[in-house]
């Protein structure tokens, strides 16, 4: 960690350099994910650093004493899967949650809100207006929502209908063509029973 602040800090004098001399670049604040992954690895840090290997040794010292060298690999690998462990589990965390997401998203508001004029929303001191005052906005831009869902349902539905009513259609033709062909053909089985039974009357 302090190695990564190290080169975080020659590559911001790098940039200062850079720009021309025109004085100290301001670095930009760091993200919300950045600064959970920072959190985390100093949290990762300090937790090595209260499972000192010296305090393991001292848990284990009969052991450490016939194999002291083997005792100290036991707690190098201890260590390294603990922090793998952990850090597969905020991951988990994190992909369940969307918090890369949602850290993105609350950057961009507050990002936004800097040039915002008029004045962050706070509370009077009135419960009723304040709840009025934050939900319903959200009610009107909901029911908007719903409006439109309606509306595309609702031309989804016509056109469903259409298509219904279209192979309706198309049935009944179907259906009148079937009944035209068998009556056509009977009139055409009838004819040739009559040609027949024509020959076959006696002379």
């Amino acid at each position: 960690m302090a190695a990564a602040g190290g080169d975080g800090g020659a590559a911001v004098a790098g940039d200062s350099g850079a720009d021309g001399g025109g004085g100290p670049a301001l670095s930009a604040a760091p993200g919300r994910a950045q600064v959970f992954t920072t959190v985390v690895d100093t949290f990762l840090e300090k937790l090595v650093a209260a499972g000192s290997y010296q305090r393991f040794v001292n848990c284990y010292r009969c052991f450490y004493k016939l194999q002291p060298q083997l005792t100290r690999s036991i707690y190098d690998q201890f260590i390294s899967q603990l922090q793998a462990s952990i850090k597969e589990e905020i991951q988990e965390v994190k992909n369940e949650g969307n918090l890369e997401g949602l850290f993105s998203s609350l950057d961009k508001v507050v990002e936004e809100a800097k040039d915002r004029e008029e004045p962050a929303w706070r509370p009077s001191g009135i419960p009723e207006d304040d709840v009025r005052s934050a939900m319903v906005p959200y009610f009107l831009k909901h029911r908007s929502y719903l409006r439109r869902v309606l509306r595309e349902k609702e031309e989804e539905n016509r056109k469903v209908a259409e298509s219904v009513l279209m192979g309706r259609d198309r049935i009944a033709e179907l259906q009148q063509l079937i009944q035209a062909r068998q009556q056509a053909w009977q009139a055409i089985s009838k004819e040739q029973r009559e040609l027949v039974m024509t020959f076959q009357e006696p002379q």
